[in-house]
């Protein structure tokens, strides 16, 4: 092999899975929805504002491809003062506390504001996502984004984890979300990565729409 031929090698191996492909439908995809949304873009923007008075926007730090960090964007569903509130809670409430360690999430979450709840359940505050596909950070489809904690967790398959940009959707969000335990999710972003196919992007897409439609695991 040559010296050529091991650098372009090495090279290709840097590259996301889906290569430029996935990323090229991700960009169309990604504009095509923010204008077709722009209409609920707008209606969800003024009820979170209109909610307590505080920002439209949160971008949670978040852990991407090659370990890189980056903005998560969300429509905001939490109070402002969200990290006291959660400590307070799970001081005073240690099965809080222990769920909190087991799955960094909790099904009655004291943060969470009135209109955040029903954002949740439609899984409409990740929508501001398509700005991190367009930014490169993100991909339609892939591993949801963790934090660097959660990194951790993965053990030796978050390497898998560091080969795809993180998604919008996944197998995650269409095998149970929340109702699914992290080993399980881990298992699925390996297997996500190591089998990966544009068809089967496509699948999960369209398999995405009926578990945001029924709310499966969404809290």
């Amino acid at each position: 092999m040559t010296t050529k031929t091991i650098r372009e090698s090495e090279e290709l191996e840097k590259l996301p899975i889906g290569g430029l492909l996935k990323r090229s439908f991700d960009v169309l995809a990604a504009i095509l929805a923010l204008i077709l949304l722009s209409p609920l873009f707008i209606l969800l923007s003024c009820l979170v504002k209109l909610s307590d008075g505080g920002p439209v926007l949160y971008g949670h730090r978040r852990i991407g491809r090659g370990g890189n960090a980056f903005y998560c964007l969300k429509f905001r569903t939490m109070v402002t003062d969200g990290d006291a509130v959660l400590e307070a809670h799970l001081a005073a409430n240690p099965d809080a506390h222990a769920e909190w360690l087991a799955a960094r999430k909790l099904q009655v979450d004291p943060r969470v504001t009135t209109v955040g709840i029903v954002l949740r359940k439609l899984s409409l505050d990740e929508l501001p996502q398509l700005v991190n596909i367009l930014r490169g950070e993100m991909s339609l489809v892939g591993p949801r984004p963790v934090v660097k904690d959660e990194i951790e967790l993965y053990g030796s398959a978050a390497t898998y984890y560091f080969k795809s940009r993180p998604g919008l959707t996944g197998v995650w969000q269409i095998s149970g979300r929340n109702d699914v335990n992290y080993d399980e999710r881990i298992a699925f972003d390996k297997h996500y990565v190591e089998n990966w196919s544009f068809q089967k992007d496509i699948i999960i897409i369209l398999k995405t729409i009926p578990a945001v439609c029924t709310s499966r695991g969404s809290y």
